[in-house]
């Protein structure tokens, strides 16, 4: 059996060490990239709600139109 040596140890944990740090560096990549499309959501999520608010204002709008004009009956 191989004598177990500090310097065994050492060589043993080196690739190790470089291993975990690529996978931290990979870990913060994913989570930019995470945060930015995060960010990306939330502003689609904004431009949907302006176009329904748009919307709203237009069909509240063509209503007023429809019952000056008479085109809608009165129920």
């Amino acid at each position: 059996m191989a004598e177990v040596t500090n310097e065994l140890l050492y060589e043993v944990l080196k690739p190790i060490q470089r291993e975990v740090s690529l996978l931290r560096e990979g870990q913060a990549q994913a989570r930019e990239e995470m945060i930015a499309r995060r960010s990306h959501v939330h502003a689609i999520q904004q431009d949907v709600n302006n176009i329904y608010g748009i919307l709203a204002r237009h069909d509240a709008r063509l209503d007023r139109i429809e019952r000056r004009l008479d085109l809608v009956g009165t129920h």
